[in-house]
């Protein structure tokens, strides 16, 4: 993905104010991470409209390069977008507070609302809610498509490359990392034929030091994380013996090594096992998680909290329920996040090396131009089951959606204060329906 060759300090794309303090950018991440609703689209729409666009903490073309990194990678690429950049900005320890702080207050949230449902069953307001969000999530993806798609999609072979990436997933059904890797494909042999798929290049040097690329540090990090992972799980399985636990914590490791495509990839697997062999949860209770992680900040992968919640509050050995439950969440989303920083700490340096390399770059810029078809089939699978439930077209849903796509887009509505007046927009129908 390419950006103009040269830039002035008037261009948006190019930083030009200083870097932000620790604290300050602490700050922005927790708020970012109580935010952040409307999935991976909106959550990286986020980011780019604050980040790139209003602070202009990265720049453009640099914020493609790493997001079409991202996609590369198994698990949440909206996480460790955002950990990338706090690993830009701060170093280490400023990745590891951008990726925590982006998962934590959704995942407070997703254990009080899991714990809710366990507890006392099914409530009319919660679900009135989530009926008044979910047109706003579509509007939010859809948004994301229109904003990324007008920066990426700057030449005809990119506008090919999205198009067919949405014909090959929406209509052929073709996996996901088949999608990524002959997007590559042809950026490559694009880049080899001397061809530009796109006209973002990345910008001059800008100053920041990152580490250099370095087989030694990458097999240190591993070492690091092998042991962050071993030890609190060793210490929960002697604590508390394996129950539900030591399955969870091996679905839940494979799957976030495995599985390429962000939430959407990762469910069917996870699901299957947490259903149809583990039995964990019923059907139904899997949709539910799924709507509650869609409906609180944080990424939709947060869906696999709500599963090792329930599977410890129904086998808690020893321990009472809720402090089982807890547990669970708690192992099942460490498991599934710690492997996106080791991808990020120990891939960071790369980025910057494979952007300057005219082969790789080509690559990325055909990945990056199917990615915008992979969002777009992302906002299908969200909207056709909102705006157009098995009883027909909710006009309702409709009206919702388009007035929420209208109002990020023309008017430039913050995604937080989206989200909630769809919420009240879903009270209110509730309400007048005699719903509650």
């Amino acid at each position: 993905m390419r950006e103009k060759t040269s830039a002035t300090a008037t261009d948006p794309a190019v930083p030009t104010g200083p870097p932000p303090s620790f604290r300050e950018a602490l700050a922005w991440w927790f708020r970012l991470g109580c935010l952040s609703f409307g999935g991976a689209a909106g959550q990286i729409a986020m980011m780019q409209a604050e980040v790139v666009d209003r602070r202009k903490w990265v720049d453009q073309a640099r914020f493609l390069h790493a997001l079409n990194y991202c996609m590369l990678l198994p698990g949440p690429e909206a996480q460790q977008l955002a950990t990338w950049i706090g690993w830009r900005l701060h170093g280490v320890w400023g990745g590891v507070a951008a990726g925590t702080l982006f998962v934590l207050p959704g995942a407070i949230v997703l254990w009080a609302l899991s714990w809710t449902a366990a507890a006392y069953g099914d409530l009319p307001v919660v679900a009135a809610v989530f009926d008044g969000v979910k047109p706003v999530v579509l509007a939010i993806v859809l948004a994301a498509v229109w904003k990324i798609g007008r920066r990426t999609l700057t030449r005809p072979p990119a506008v090919a490359l999205a198009a067919g990436a949405f014909v090959g997933l929406a209509l052929l059904d073709l996996p996901f990392p088949l999608i990524v890797l002959g997007a590559g494909a042809i950026g490559l042999a694009a880049a080899r034929a001397g061809l530009e798929i796109s006209s973002l290049k990345l910008p001059p040097d800008d100053g920041h030091a990152v580490p250099a690329p370095s087989a030694g540090r990458i097999l240190r990090l591993i070492a690091i994380f092998a042991v962050l992972w071993a030890v609190p799980v060793a210490a929960v399985l002697a604590l508390v013996g394996p129950g539900p636990f030591e399955a969870m914590v091996g679905l839940l490791t494979t799957a976030a090594f495995v599985t390429f495509g962000g939430a959407y990839a990762v469910l069917p697997y996870v699901a299957e096992a947490a259903v149809e062999t583990h039995r964990w949860l019923t059907p139904a209770e899997m949709l539910d998680g799924l709507a509650l992680a869609e409906s609180t900040p944080g990424p939709t992968i947060l869906v696999i909290q709500h599963i090792g919640f329930l599977a410890a509050w129904k086998d808690p050995g020893t321990l009472t329920p809720l402090a089982a439950a807890t547990l669970g969440a708690a192992l099942s989303t460490y498991v599934t996040f710690l492997p996106s920083f080791l991808f990020i700490l120990a891939g960071g340096p790369y980025v910057e090396a494979i952007a300057r390399s005219r082969l790789a770059a080509g690559a990325l810029a055909g990945i990056g131009a199917a990615v915008v078809g992979v969002i777009l089939n992302l906002a299908l699978f969200l909207g056709v089951p909102v705006i157009w439930p098995a009883g027909g077209p909710d006009p309702v849903a409709i009206v919702v959606a388009a007035a929420a796509l209208w109002l990020l887009l023309a008017r430039g509505l913050a995604v937080h204060w989206a989200v909630l007046a769809g919420a009240a927009a879903g009270l209110v129908e509730a309400a007048l329906r005699g719903g509650f």
